[in-house]
């Protein structure tokens, strides 16, 4: 009997931990208006900028949606993106490297983007493939 109450309340933990909204995968809620949209250095791309769990994000770890297109509005498949995030008035950057997965429509998704402290952040996010490129996003963390 002893055992099946401990069985019962693992499954109760397990459900409770897998309901909890994550911010590091393909579910994560981003809203329809971007927090903002940048031009790259060139002109030649344009990148809205979306992030999850909320807008404006809150300190921590989380995902940014980047919605890629050229100067006419043509979604940009098959670029390599490194982001960098970094904090330009204290010289660091976080000990956390994000990773990038490529969706469709010239959606990709940043995962574990750690803006661990308050303050103004820059990603700085470089193009390479059809178009090679730079940008980068402000973001404020309160």
């Amino acid at each position: 009997m002893r055992a099946q109450h401990l069985g019962i309340a693992v499954a109760a933990v397990a459900l409770a931990c897998s309901s909890s909204p994550s911010t590091n995968g393909d579910d994560a809620n981003f809203p329809s208006d971007p927090l903002m949209t940048v031009s790259s250095d060139t002109g030649a791309l344009r990148v809205a900028v979306r992030t999850a769990p909320s807008q404006p994000p809150p300190r921590g770890t989380i995902t940014v949606e980047l919605d890629v297109r050229d100067a006419h509005g043509v979604p940009q498949d098959g670029l390599a993106i490194d982001v960098v995030p970094l904090m330009p008035s204290h010289g660091h950057g976080a000990s956390v490297k994000p990773t990038v997965v490529a969706k469709t429509g010239g959606v990709y998704l940043v995962r574990d983007v750690d803006l661990f402290m308050p303050g103004d952040w820059e990603l700085r996010l470089t193009f390479a493939g059809p178009v090679s490129d730079h940008a980068a996003p402000k973001i404020t963390i309160p």
